[in-house]
């Protein structure tokens, strides 16, 4: 843990990495920020556009509260000039009944203006998650495997949380800009000469924001970007707490996610020091407008050339004048924040889908199960392709098991079938259609996978077997789960299926969540089965339930296994050998084993003795243990 001391000098100088990321982030804010605001602000408009209507009256109370707001100075002027001055009392009760009337105008059109906006910046903000979360289910699984979780996070609730901000305070910005402009009409109407004397300080204040404007808008993007960067550490850190404390990682972690913080520390001060000129400056200004309308002004009533009611008129209206100003400061400040925050949403759902949907698509309707590979050419680097030339006929209700080395290309080969990603060459078909012909979302309802590592979400044990199936019965999913083998393990739990697992299942052992998603495969009743890796960490006893239950629910169905454990695909009706992403051997158990090929020395190498053999007999398919 760092000491006074140590964060007294980290504090006095910024490390040389954090500032090498200052200088790489300015560049890149460099290019942005030319069509940035123009073009968040379109987008911004654009979601506002369902909500017209509550916009539409928001704006007529803006205009009530300004009108309000303007009229005090004036009724106190005429009071003073016409009323108090002259000694005509009934006339001050008049201004003084106006005066109550003017507040309450004000506290109805000011409740008014608060209550829509912030309506209607909520709605705009669920349809921004809303589009956001979508984006993320459609977008594809390469963009997944790229992008952090904890930078996501940051996008949708810390950038979000930003246009909130910004949301709720735009119609005060609207309504001081016009208080701006209605007081310098009624200062220019009330004494011209005099008016134009309270707004000298206007060019100096315009001269401050032209300079200030672009540093602060590029030192809040680095904050929001270097919180998004903590973020990102900290959600990896999480996730991997048990391999960190498993190699003693703790402060060697803390030293990087100190690295981070300070250099999050750093950008959030410059900030917050930019954001803080403006404000005093505004005081300073005020200062010297009221000084100069005192001592101009007060000079001219002393000879008689003004109204005593002009003159505090005059004072009030230059207090007021400045007082938008200093709220406009501080809104934009929220504003830089916002627009920062905003060019991060957008860039998100601006991602094209790598993967979309052909404009003529149409569901893939009920299938047979008919799988073919036809030349197929594939890579997540397109110049580096990791499958060529894959030719593969998988007949409706084969089970065709995918072995290799890791890295040969198995799982890709299944990720293909799913159209999780588009191959180069070739073509994936499903009962004689194009994959890309059919939508993504019919391919997913005919087709189901049970990966090596079963994700369970924050759900009852009911949910997550029904997950993709919302319209199986409960009868169903007990069903389900009783062929599979998961009944008896469900009901000791403290409320049986309706028990909420903890994340991802972690109060399940793996064997008991791998259960649970042959149960959720089974219940879904597809009519093509992936198993990708499904019982690779399953313990023995586990294992045994798996294969029995699995040979009821390959019935019918084609599947697509992999598996390093090989007793489990013995029986398996075509076994297809992948090396370096090319199909080296096919055939049956019986006919790769007598060869001499890479299946029968894998073979060999793993069930090298009679009783290894015999420990695996039962196999995937419920054969016998092989001959010897």
């Amino acid at each position: 843990m760092a000491t006074v001391s140590d964060r007294g000098k980290s504090e006095r100088k910024r490390p040389a990495e954090a500032e090498e990321r200052h200088k790489e982030l300015h560049e890149s804010d460099e290019e942005m920020f030319s069509q940035l605001d123009s073009t968040v602000f379109k987008r911004f408009f654009f979601y506002a556009g369902p909500y017209k209507k509550q916009m539409l009256i928001a704006t007529l109370a803006v205009i009530g509260f300004t009108v309000a707001n303007l009229a005090t100075p004036l009724i106190v002027k005429f009071g003073i000039d016409s009323a108090i001055i002259p000694g005509d009392s009934g006339l001050l009760a008049i201004f003084g009944l106006l005066m109550i009337a003017n507040a309450g105008l004000y506290w109805l059109t000011n409740y008014l203006q608060r209550v829509l906006i912030s309506a209607v910046a909520l709605e705009v903000l669920y349809d921004i998650r809303a589009d956001m979360f979508l984006q993320l289910q459609r977008l594809a699984l390469s963009f997944s495997d790229k992008t952090p979780i904890g930078s996501l996070m940051a996008r949708m609730f810390g950038d979000v949380g930003a246009l909130q901000e910004m949301l709720e305070s735009s119609i005060e910005v609207i309504g001081d800009i016009l208080t701006l402009i209605g007081i310098i009409v009624v200062l220019l109407v009330l004494d011209f000469q005099l008016g134009l004397i309270a707004l000298a300080v206007m060019p100096i204040l315009l001269l401050i924001r032209f300079v200030w404007q672009p540093i602060a808008r590029r030192a809040f993007l680095r904050m929001r970007r270097n919180s998004s960067i903590v973020g990102v550490y900290l959600d990896q850190n999480v996730s991997g707490i048990r391999v960190v404390q498993a190699m003693n990682r703790q402060d060697e972690n803390h030293e990087v996610m100190d690295d981070k913080v300070r250099t999050f520390f750093w950008s959030s001060v410059k900030a917050a020091r930019l954001g803080g000129i403006l404000m005093p400056s505004v005081e300073l200004l005020t200062g010297i407008a009221l000084a100069l309308v005192l001592v101009i002004g007060g000079g001219r009533v002393l000879d008689g050339t003004l109204e005593v009611g002009v003159m505090i008129a005059f004072l009030l209206y230059v207090q007021r004048f400045f007082e938008p100003i200093r709220t406009l400061t501080m809104h934009y400040a929220v504003l830089q924040r916002a627009v920062a925050s905003g060019h991060r949403i957008f860039e998100l759902l601006d991602i094209p889908l790598e993967v979309p949907d052909a404009p003529d698509a149409r569901p893939i309707g009920k299938i047979k199960g008919h799988v073919e590979f036809r030349n197929v050419t594939f890579g997540y680097d397109p110049s580096r392709p990791i499958l060529r030339n894959i030719n593969l006929n998988v007949e409706a209700g084969e089970t065709v098991a995918i072995v290799g080395p890791t890295g040969s290309g198995k799982t890709s080969i299944t990720a293909l079938a799913h159209r999780f990603y588009d191959v180069q060459e070739g073509a994936v078909l499903l009962d004689g259609t194009d994959v890309r012909d059919v939508t993504q979302e019919s391919i997913g309802q005919v087709m189901g996978m049970v990966l090596q590592e079963p994700f369970l979400f924050s759900k009852s044990v009911f949910e997550n077997v029904q997950y993709n199936t919302p319209e199986a019965t409960s009868q169903d999913v007990i069903e389900a789960c009783k062929v599979i083998g998961a009944h008896d393990f469900i009901m000791e739990l403290e409320n049986g299926y309706d028990t909420v697992l903890e994340q991802r299942g972690s109060n399940l052992s793996v064997g008991q969540r791998q259960l649970l998603s042959f149960a959720r495969a089974l219940v879904a009743n597809p009519s093509i089965l992936v198993l990708d890796e499904a019982t690779a960490n399953i313990d023995s006893y586990t294992e045994q339930v798996i294969q029995k239950a699995l040979k009821k629910l390959l019935e019918g169905r084609t599947a697509l296994v992999i598996a390093h454990r090989l007793s489990t695909i013995r029986n398996a009706d075509n076994i297809v050998v992948v090396q370096n992403g090319e199909i080296i051997e096919q055939g049956t158990h019986d006919q790769l084993v007598v060869t001499d090929g890479l299946y029968a020395k894998l073979w060999a190498t793993t069930y090298s003795s009679f009783d290894d053999i015999a420990a695996n007999a039962d196999t995937l398919m419920g054969g016998p243990a092989p001959a010897t």
